[in-house]
């Protein structure tokens, strides 16, 4: 076994060397060994000899994060072969998983066991751990973000040890709950869920201007609301998106809203053409090409409709290459420090360029309409933050650095990207 640190060799981790790229191809990196624990020791040991030999470790979760976030020229880490419900407590309806489970994963265990998540995404492949601390969220005008839901996790510092936190550590739980790996890899998280229920889901056509003028009502009235704006006949095929057309009141085919609704329902499972009633889980997902590289922020909700009309305007006006939709979400507030929702509910605009072009300038044009408005980032998706802005919109990013630097004061848990905001 070689002891240097910048030459590990196949027998360290189990895992020869090699090149990573996330799901879009947009982010990769050269890391100097990667490994597969397969239980809670074997990530503990790998974590401590790479440490002691001064290498960086990141865990890249399933990779679909659109920014740097999992990239190291370290210890590059997979929890693919940590999976599984542990635990799951049917009076407290707590569960306990693996930080590699997939959210298709521990919903099918869910679904077994007569419960449900709080809520989900639109996509339903990433592991559980990384999908939670990076600000992943649903659809839902009183639902907040999914990490929310963590009440307990396990995180493995540098040497190697486990640090538990569970609402009996409120700090380090706030904290962690969004922290983007950087105060230990976890290794298991318990999490909050519901009883199982069943979702109707309602989908169809506005132009845009009806779509603002019900926007108020219908995220009151449903439990989830949401829609996609396409500028142009083709921007829905971007996504995969139904063919609502027969729905529309206009029989406009661009400038309109692919409009969606969901409500808990008793209603028996069916599925029509534009509506349908299935167990939670079996709703939410959207199946999605790997054709896009995303740009979402966290809009105080007061600002979403004139938000979305000025994104709207800039594309049309001035960037009509750009004809991705825009998808358009509510979120309620939260508590934990680094959410993009920390005490405020939003909604968020997200847009999309297309891999292989240059879309930097409209992106940018898009962060600076979104920033006036006191925007925050979605962690995983793009953004150009700088450390100072996000002490500017981060009202406990002070106290954040300074935990992250208690327990990691060598910051073996960053890399460039992630010192530039956190150190």
């Amino acid at each position: 076994m070689t002891t240097s640190s910048h030459n590990m060799q196949v027998n360290d981790f189990g895992i020869e060397h090699a090149h990573w790229r996330n799901w879009v191809g947009n982010q990769s990196c050269v890391r100097a060994a990667r490994g597969a624990p397969q239980s809670e020791d074997e990530l503990c040991a790998m974590i401590a000899a790479a440490t002691g030999r001064g290498l960086n470790v990141r865990v890249a979760g399933s990779g679909h994060s659109f920014t740097p976030v999992a990239l190291t020229s370290g210890l590059h880490l997979t929890l693919s072969g940590m999976k599984g419900v542990k635990h799951v407590d049917r009076e407290k309806r707590r569960v306990t998983a693996a930080a590699g489970t997939t959210i298709n994963e521990l919903v099918k265990v869910l679904k077994a066991e007569g419960l449900s998540m709080l809520n989900q995404g639109d996509i339903d492949s990433q592991a559980i751990a990384g999908a939670f601390i990076t600000g992943t969220h649903g659809t839902g005008a009183a639902l907040p973000v999914l990490a929310d839901c963590i009440v307990g996790m396990k995180l493995v510092q540098p040497d190697g040890s486990i640090l538990v936190v569970d609402e009996t550590t409120p700090d380090l739980l706030l904290a962690g709950r969004v922290s983007l790996g950087t105060l230990g890899a976890i290794s298991e998280m318990t999490l909050q869920v519901t009883d199982s229920y069943r979702l109707k889901e309602r989908i169809w056509r506005e132009d845009f201007e009806s779509a603002m003028e019900m926007h108020d009502e219908l995220a009151e009235k449903h439990r989830h609301f949401s829609f996609f704006w396409c500028p142009y006949e083709e921007s829905r095929h971007c996504y995969c998106l139904p063919d609502t057309s027969a729905t529309s009141k206009t029989g406009r085919t661009s400038d309109v809203c692919e409009m969606k609704v969901m409500d808990i329902t008793e209603e028996a499972p069916f599925e029509g053409e534009f509506d349908k009633v299935a167990y939670s889980s079996d709703v939410y997902p959207i199946e999605y090409i790997p054709n896009f590289h995303e740009l979402e922020y966290a809009v105080p909700r007061q600002h979403g409709k004139d938000a979305v009309r000025a994104v709207r305007k800039i594309m049309l006006d001035e960037f009509p290459e750009a004809i991705f939709p825009i998808e358009y979400r509510f979120t309620a507030g939260d508590e934990a420090w680094m959410s993009p929702f920390h005490r405020q509910d939003s909604v968020t605009v997200s847009v999309s360029g297309e891999p292989g072009k240059d879309y930097w300038d409209y992106l940018r044009a898009v962060d600076k309409i979104l920033r006036g408005y006191g925007a925050r980032p979605h962690w995983g998706k793009l953004h150009f933050l700088t450390g100072e802005d996000v002490e500017a919109v981060y009202p406990r990013a002070q106290d954040f650095r300074a935990l992250r630097r208690k327990l990691d004061p060598q910051g073996f848990y960053l890399n460039d990207h992630l010192s530039q905001l956190f150190r």
